[in-house]
């Protein structure tokens, strides 16, 4: 799975289904590998954490093709933050508009 706008955290991964009263005490929360794609056992999971600070839409999906067609992809909608670092810049003057 690949997310556009971040880099994350892989914090965790299994086989078959999650299970929330097990499976996060198995977490790596000291030093999990930071990256924008991580590879899913077949038919497990896998666990990710990002801040999501850059505001904008971004999509989240799998690369193999017919995953996509069949639905392995979502989009986070992430709103404007409270500081100036944490919010859309304007549109450019240059831009036309939509």
């Amino acid at each position: 799975m690949h997310l556009h706008g971040y880099a994350f955290y892989a914090v965790g991964r299994g086989f078959g289904n999650f299970d929330e009263s097990r499976d996060p005490a198995t977490y790596n929360l000291v030093d999990p590998p930071r990256q924008n794609t991580v590879s899913v056992p077949a038919g497990g999971w896998a666990a990710i954490r990002f801040k999501a600070t850059n505001p904008g839409v971004w999509f989240m999906h799998c690369h193999y093709d017919p995953h996509t067609e069949w639905g392995m992809d979502t989009v986070f909608i992430v709103k404007n933050g409270k500081t100036p670092d944490a919010r859309m810049l304007p549109r450019p003057p240059t831009m036309p508009k939509c």
